[in-house]
């Protein structure tokens, strides 16, 4: 919002948010600008479970003409913000390629090791990139996510990784920062291996002793003016976090990253209270 505005009120009832704002909000700035600020305003308050729509008073009266395209006589949805007067598409067909068995033994030997989920489905996606990379990491080899001879070689010696600390029984996790991945622990036994990205140098993820204070499904970041999905925060504002941009090498502003292919599974094994360790060198 511009400096200076007046929040007169804001009220929600039966899913839609009536939020009544001073002059100042409709006012101030080129077109853009007004644009932007109206739909950070929707996108905001429906994210609130429940509320669908916003409606905008400015100084208690209805708002017309202000907002080029955007009707404020009635009620805004997000979704309307996102494609206004567009027909919503039918999602393109999607053709997967046929399980490989090849890809099958790997998944399975990945599974073995603590880096995949539980089911091997022979095909080479996502999930299995990014437990080949977090195996990659953890055993010091090149970061590329993909299937190479060393990593298909290691994969035959390789051991599941075990925790570097001792810690309380139940679910834990240790942060490793030289490696970049995540153990997720549960009575001594690492159950998942993740590839991570932690603070980059200029804004470090702090080693320490931390415990996850929240479950957060979807937390805004003041800061930076983003969503941070399936949120673990453990010492302040840092906090494990879905991110579509995870990088091999550090590169946050201090929050463990982690890719959409892992996030939920993080998200669903932690608690409230989980006890977190960072440690710089493994």
């Amino acid at each position: 919002m511009p400096t200076g505005t007046r929040v007169r009120s804001v009220k929600v009832a039966n899913g839609l948010a009536t939020v009544d704002l001073g002059a100042r909000f409709a006012s101030e700035g080129d077109v853009n600008s007004r644009l932007a600020r109206l739909s950070q305003l929707v996108r905001t308050l429906t994210a609130f479970r429940g509320t669908n729509a916003v409606r905008l008073l400015i100084d208690g009266r209805t708002v017309r003409g202000v907002f080029p395209g955007i009707p404020t006589e009635s009620p805004i949805t997000f979704r309307f913000l996102q494609t206004p007067n567009k027909p919503v598409p039918h999602p393109p067909r999607i053709e997967l390629l046929p399980p490989d068995d090849h890809v099958k033994a790997v998944q399975q030997r990945l599974i073995e090791l603590g880096f995949f989920g539980d089911k091997a489905d022979g095909r080479l996606g996502p999930v299995t990139r990014n437990g080949i990379l977090a195996f990659q990491k953890w055993e010091r080899l090149q970061r590329t996510g993909s299937l190479d001879a060393r990593t298909e070689t290691r994969l035959l010696t390789a051991a599941r990784p075990a925790p570097l600390t001792h810690g309380p029984g139940g679910k834990r996790a240790e942060i490793l920062l030289d490696r970049q991945v995540a153990l997720l622990i549960e009575d001594g036994r690492v159950l998942r291996t993740i590839a991570v990205s932690t603070g980059k140098p200029s804004t470090p993820t702090p080693p320490g002793s931390y415990r996850v204070y929240a479950k957060i499904r979807r937390w805004w970041s003041t800061p930076f003016r983003e969503w941070l999905p399936y949120a673990l925060p453990f010492v302040g504002g840092i906090a494990f976090h879905e991110f579509l941009d995870v990088p091999v090498y550090p590169a946050s502003h201090g929050c463990v990253r982690q890719a959409v292919a892992v996030a939920r599974w993080t998200y669903d094994f932690a608690e409230v209270g989980m006890p977190v360790r960072v440690i710089a060198k493994s």
